[in-house]
């Protein structure tokens, strides 16, 4: 997906977006009143994570929205649900929301026309390490340091500190916390999600490994286990390479060869490299041009978008894609729904060895909170993850509401604000523990409020109580996808910081990449071009875009 830079939009569009996305006048949370009788009160709530204010303290709000209104329960808004209802009850908060979009383009150019007008929301979550710089630069955001230390718990900054001090460094600006970061979990790797029915009405065994589950894509093609001659191969779009809006991708493939497209990484020698560019990618489209050639890869996948394959796997016409373990929640939930017989299961095959290479992190697509400057209540951000992922998770026995919306599959976006913090390693650990209380080698009793909304589904679906796409979804991906990890002891490295401005390549050297990729694959360019389009990389710009990442490196 194409994103725009935040400083970028010309004068018109700034007038065109500002009469469709802001028709409100500069609003912020009404004057709090007089705080003589309950001084005490107003004292513990603005300094201390779990403090409930004594009056109402409303705050206006900038909302990334999710689609299909996010999966929140018939009834429930963005303002009213369970989270808003929970942080009412617990700290007597209250979101007002100024604009709703769904996370993209829309919502990242409404954000920058609050900061064009200088009309900021008196909360809003942006994109980017430098976005949060140059707000702390212009003077337009609350430092947060104090309200870091006061108003979050030991267990948030363990968490935090899960990531190393990188992560919450990068929300600082000399020296100085202005953005709260999205700790973004380890997700594991991107799995192999294959159609096993098929599998067993072909009479095929386990696959052993990456090839052999290749060759039963190639049969469920060539022995139309769809149907009708419409099975399609493995599913893909054109983009090849996961993004921030892409799901069918080749992950997968690179992830075996262990190539990193569109990372920093770190080589064999120690230097900083394209992952782009490195000799395991072009390993990685020799083989992807292999099952293209032999008719594995899907035929038409330069046609597909996301949308068309969702409507294949949904309508039992794919029978194989790459995607990560919450694949069972979106999206084969529809597929369950259309046909209870359609088993997914999904596979792994790249085992971490030493020549993994070590990838960099530059935080340009991380999202952070901030805090207009000069609203009463910065600490309301320091509280609201307090009490969201940690109380509610670990200590409220009666937060039963907002822990069920893990297993009833409601977005993250239903939240306020649309970031999660928890420890780096949170879903393996979770998961080894919702297995152990499954298999009654742990007591329930002992889960967190989290684990424990996972384990009542998952239990329910297992003793046949349940039946609902939601709690097979739930079982699926949690216990079935991430378990397949726990058993392998996955566990990735952690990537290094590179902090610095000009480190996200630009689009022109997106779009070189993406159409010698393509022309690899098809068999429109042999394999050996892919050495010229390295020379070609460098020399269109890629050489700068190299030297800035080694100089970041050299300064953390």
């Amino acid at each position: 997906m194409n994103k725009k830079l935040f400083w970028g939009i010309a004068v018109a569009a700034v007038i065109v977006f500002s009469i469709l996305f802001f028709p409100w006048k500069k609003e912020t949370a009404k004057e709090e009143p007089p705080k003589t009788d309950n001084n005490a009160k107003w004292q513990e709530a603005e300094h201390t994570p779990y403090g409930k204010y004594p009056e109402t303290v409303t705050y206006t709000l900038g909302k990334i929205s999710g689609g299909n209104h996010s999966n929140l329960p018939a009834g429930d808004t963005y303002e009213d649900n369970g989270y808003t209802r929970y942080l009412k009850k617990m700290l007597n908060i209250q979101n007002k929301d100024v604009f709703e979009l769904e996370d993209g383009n829309q919502y990242e150019e409404a954000v920058e026309i609050a900061i064009k007008d200088n009309n900021l929301p008196d909360i809003m979550v942006v994109k980017g390490q430098e976005t949060v710089q140059k707000l702390a630069e212009a003077g337009m955001i609350e430092d947060l340091t104090e309200v870091y230390e006061e108003c979050t718990t030991w267990r948030i900054k363990d968490m935090y500190a899960s990531y190393t001090d990188a992560l919450l460094n990068s929300g600082k600006y000399g020296g100085k916390l202005y953005g709260f970061p999205d700790t973004v979990i380890d997700h594991g790797p991107t799995l192999l999600w294959m159609r096993k029915d098929w599998m067993d009405k072909l009479g095929m065994e386990e696959p052993a490994d990456m090839d052999e589950a290749m060759n039963y894509i190639l049969e469920f093609v060539n022995q139309d286990a769809a149907g009708n001659g419409e099975t399609i191969g493995l599913a893909c779009t054109p983009e090849l390479v996961a993004g921030s809006s892409e799901t069918y991708s080749a992950d997968g493939i690179f992830s075996m060869f262990h190539a990193s497209p569109r990372k920093w990484v770190q080589d064999a020698e120690g230097e900083i490299v394209y992952g782009s560019v490195t000799q395991e990618c072009k390993a990685a489209l020799e083989y992807l041009n292999t099952l293209y050639t032999k008719g594995v890869l899907d035929k038409k996948f330069l046609l597909r978008t996301s949308e068309n394959i969702e409507e294949l796997i949904k309508n039992g016409k794919c029978g194989a894609f790459f995607g990560k373990w919450w694949a069972p929640n979106n999206p084969l939930m529809e597929s369950y729904d259309y046909d209870k017989n359609a088993e997914w299961t999904p596979y792994f095959f790249t085992k971490e060895d030493e020549n993994v290479l070590q990838e960099y992190e530059t935080f340009e697509d991380r999202l952070y909170v901030v805090v207009r400057k000069g609203y009463e209540h910065p600490e309301i951000v320091a509280k609201y993850i307090s009490v969201i992922f940690d109380y509610s998770r670990y200590d409220d026995k009666e937060a039963n509401e907002v822990n069920e919306y893990f297993s009833l599959n409601v977005d993250p976006t239903a939240r306020p604000l649309n970031i999660n913090v928890d420890y780096r390693d949170t879903l393996y650990q979770t998961t080894e523990n919702i297995r152990n209380a499954l298999n009654k080698e742990k007591p329930s009793s002992s889960l967190t409020g989290l684990e424990k909304s996972y384990y009542r589904t998952c239990k329910a679906y297992l003793d046949g109580n349940l039946t609902t796409a939601n709690a097979w979804a739930a079982y699926t991906s949690r216990i079935t996808a991430v378990g397949t990890l726990v058993d392998l002891n996955f566990k990735s490295r952690q990537p290094l910081p590179l902090s610095g401005e000009g480190l996200k390549v630009g689009e022109d050297l997106l779009k070189l990449e993406q159409q010698t990729f393509i022309q690899i694959v098809c068999g429109e360019k042999t394999v050996g071009y892919f050495d010229t389009f390295v020379k070609e990389w460098y020399a269109a710009g890629g050489k700068d875009f190299t030297q800035k990442a080694r100089t970041a490196a050299e300064n953390e």
